[in-house]
């Protein structure tokens, strides 16, 4: 049973055969900590439990889906929630595999800007509806860290090889119609119509059976894995605590971070 009470970062909701689940800190654009990647991983495997589940929603409060992970991971041993380093650095893979699991077909619904690991999370949906005006970007390598969190074949899956290259290595930020023109995206709306698209399109699937989304689901995963397999990401979390402890790449993230800091967004 879901408990939305239970949860301090996002908000989860179950409306018959559709569920909801919102990245809830809009003051700083809904960044992924390793509590919200330790919530959301709860809340995909809970609602795998809610019988007559079709559809899940992944979406965020206010003016972005996400700005990525939590830039305090790197400066603040508290930011890990008691957890290992290397254990806060796996804690992104486990959220996307968890997201993965889910029998329900899901949904992200993005707008504003979506950053880094928000990208990660993207990617693990099944389907994706954006903004027009959404920014995209995967600012790790500037950060002087990999991308993780199984982010390297979720996005050779949905883009190619040398699309994943030319974007994790060079950090430039993308549009929606570029994304959506390179296979990222389903579909592209206008800024004030991403949930109700999002809706729409849950209310048309969850008027089919589970059995056939399930199977067709299934069918697609599993074609994809023998493709671009996720399988192999439990090593992302030991490059990046490596890359933690690399002086060159240290000193890119201080360049990032003082940079950052003279912006007003202070995630990644």
């Amino acid at each position: 049973m879901i408990t939305t009470g239970s949860y301090q970062t996002i908000l989860v909701d179950v409306d018959h055969s559709v569920g909801r689940v919102t990245l809830n800190r809009p003051d700083k654009l809904n960044p992924l900590s390793t509590l919200t990647l330790g919530e959301l991983t709860r809340a995909f495997a809970e609602l795998d439990q809610v019988d007559g589940l079709k559809v899940v929603i992944v979406s965020g409060v206010g003016r972005a889906f996400s700005a990525g992970a939590d830039v305090t991971f790197f400066g603040s041993p508290t930011a890990n929630q008691g957890l290992s380093p290397r254990d806060a650095a796996d804690a992104g893979r486990l959220m996307a595999e968890s997201l993965e699991r889910l029998r329900a077909v899901t949904i992200a619904a993005i707008w504003g800007h979506c950053v880094g690991g928000a990208v990660v999370l993207a990617a693990g949906c099944d389907l994706r509806i954006a903004a027009e005006d959404t920014r995209f970007s995967i600012p790790e390598v500037d950060l002087g860290i990999p991308l993780a969190w199984g982010g390297i074949p979720r996005l050779v899956r949905e883009i190619g090889p040398a699309r994943t290259k030319e974007l994790v290595m060079t950090c430039r930020p993308f549009g929606a119609e570029e994304a959506a023109a390179m296979g990222f995206l389903n579909r592209v709306v206008p800024a004030n119509a991403v949930m109700a698209g999002a809706e729409a399109l849950a209310s048309e699937l969850a008027a089919k059976s589970a059995l056939t989304l399930q199977a067709t689901k299934r069918h697609v995963n599993a074609v994809s894995e023998s493709i671009s397999n996720t399988g192999r990401n439990w090593n992302d979390a030991d490059s990046l605590v490596a890359a933690l402890h690399d002086p060159e790449s240290r000193e890119c993230a201080r360049q990032y971070l003082e940079r950052l800091s003279n912006s007003p967004r202070k995630s990644s």
